[in-house]
C-alpha cells in the first residue's frame, strides 16, 4: 500500500523567503515587472513535488483581517514592517499558479496558517498520513511528532532539513517538543512580536525549562531565582504568559481534513504555459512543461537609464564606475572588548563617512540571526 504523504506550504514564509532571496539581484522581466519571489516560490514548489512526490498536498495562506491573536492583543504583530509591494503584486500571481498547479489553498478567516497547518497535520495524523509542514518558521516545532514532521528550507544552502521529534529537542535544547512554546515564550519572537522576558535569551531559556520544565512552573517557583534574573520573570509574569499563549500554535481551527481535495492531480499545463509566456519565465516552461514559450518582444520600461534587464536572470551589471574593494588597502580588526569599541566610536566620531553592515544567517529578516554587525 502506497504511503498516503500529506505536505502543508506555509505560504507566506515560503513567499517572503524567496524574495529576500534576490534581494540583491532582483529578477526583472522585459515589462520591469519584478519577479523575485514568484518565481523563487514556483521553483520550492517543482523542487517539492519533483523529490519528494507527495500523495497529497495543499498551500495555506495567512486570512485578510486580524486574527484571535490581534483580537486579544493589539501590539500582535504591530512592529512587523510593512509587506513589500513586490510580495503584495506576486501573491494573486501565486495562487494562480497553485491553481494551474491543481492544488488546494487554504485559508481560514480568524486563523494564521500554521493554526491551519497544525490542525490539518493533527488530522491526518489520526487518519494514517505522514505530514511534511513546509516552513522556515521555528515554532512550528512544537507540532512535531512521531508522524508530523519539519520540512524546512536551509538557511544558507539549496535543499530542507527534515525536522523530527530529536531533531526539534535538539535544536532548541529541551526534553519534550512541546516546551518550544516555553522557550518562545522567555526569549520571545521578534518575527511574530511575541515579546517573551526582557534579557532572557535562548541560553537562558533552556536553563529555565531544564530546570523547572515549564513555564507556569517556573512562574510558581521564582523564588529559587537570584539576582537581576529573578526580578526580570517576576516584573514581567503577565508578559511571559501573554508571550506563550501567542507563540501556542492552534490545533483546533474550523477546517475540513478532506482528503480527496488534498489529492496531488495533474498540473493544467495550458493554464500554466499562459502564466510563464506572461512572467517570461522561458527556462522555467521548457524544464518543467517541455514546451518552448513564444518569444517574448521587449517593451521599453521606465527606471534607471543603465539599468540591464534580462528576462530569466538575475540582474547583473556588465560594467561599473565605481571602485571595488580589491583596489582598496583595508585593514581587519575584531572589536570583541569595551576598549577596542570605546576606539571605534571615537574613529567614527571623527570620519567624515563610515557604513556598518550586519552579518546574519540568511537573507529573510523574519526568520535571520544576528552572526555580527
Amino acid at each position: 500500500m502506497e504511503e498516503k504523504k500529506l505536505f502543508l506550504l506555509d505560504a507566506y514564509a515560503l513567499i517572503y523567503r524567496a524574495y529576500y532571496a534576490f534581494i540583491r539581484s532582483p529578477r526583472i522581466n522585459s515589462k520591469g515587472v519584478n519577479t523575485s519571489a514568484v518565481f523563487g516560490f514556483v521553483n520550492t514548489l517543482e523542487e517539492v513535488l519533483k523529490k519528494e512526490n507527495p500523495t497529497h498536498i495543499a498551500v495555506c495562506f495567512d486570512p485578510a483581517g486580524p486574527t484571535f491573536r490581534h483580537e486579544m492583543f493589539e501590539s500582535y504583530k504591530a512592529q512587523r514592517e510593512e509587506t513589500p509591494e513586490v510580495i503584495r503584486a506576486s501573491v494573486p500571481v501565486i495562487k494562480e499558479i497553485i491553481k494551474a498547479y491543481n492544488i488546494p489553498t487554504i485559508e481560514v478567516p480568524g486563523f494564521e496558517a500554521d493554526d491551519v497547518i497544525g490542525t490539518l497535520a493533527k488530522k491526518a495524523e489520526l487518519a494514517g498520513y505522514t505530514t511534511y509542514m513546509m516552513t522556515p518558521d521555528k515554532d512550528y516545532g512544537q507540532l512535531v511528532d512521531e508522524h508530523t514532521f519539519m520540512f524546512r528550507p536551509k538557511t544558507m544552502s539549496a535543499g530542507f532539513d527534515i525536522l523530527g521529534i530529536e531533531e526539534v529537542k535538539a535544536k532548541f535544547g529541551i526534553e519534550r517538543v512541546s516546551q518550544v512554546i516555553d522557550m518562545l515564550g522567555l526569549m520571545g519572537d521578534t518575527s511574530d512580536n511575541i515579546p517573551g522576558c526582557p534579557g532572557v535569551g535562548e541560553k537562558t531559556a533552556q536553563k529555565l525549562i531544564a530546570e523547572f520544565g515549564s513555564i507556569e512552573n517556573l512562574l510558581e517557583n521564582t523564588d529559587k531565582l537570584k539576582g537581576a534574573l529573578k526580578t526580570k520573570v517576576e516584573g514581567h509574569v503577565q508578559q511571559i504568559l501573554d508571550s506563550k499563549f501567542l507563540a501556542t500554535i492552534k490545533t483546533d481551527v474550523p477546517v475540513e481534513f478532506d482528503e480527496n481535495a488534498l489529492t496531488r492531480e495533474p498540473i493544467n499545463a495550458d493554464q500554466l504555459t499562459q502564466i510563464f509566456e506572461k512572467l517570461e519565465f522561458r527556462q522555467l516552461a521548457e524544464r518543467i512543461l517541455k514546451v518552448a514559450p513564444k518569444p517574448v518582444k521587449k517593451e521599453p520600461i521606465q527606471g534607471s537609464l543603465f539599468a540591464e534587464f534580462s528576462t530569466d536572470e538575475p540582474v547583473v551589471p556588465k560594467y561599473s564606475t565605481l571602485t571595488s574593494l580589491k583596489e582598496l588597502k583595508k585593514q581587519y580588526k575584531t572589536v570583541d572588548n569595551q576598549a577596542k569599541m570605546d576606539n571605534l566610536i571615537h574613529t567614527l566620531e571623527s570620519s567624515n563617512l563610515y557604513a556598518i553592515d550586519n552579518e546574519t544567517t540568511g537573507l529573510d529578516p523574519s526568520t535571520s540571526e544576528l552572526v555580527g554587525i
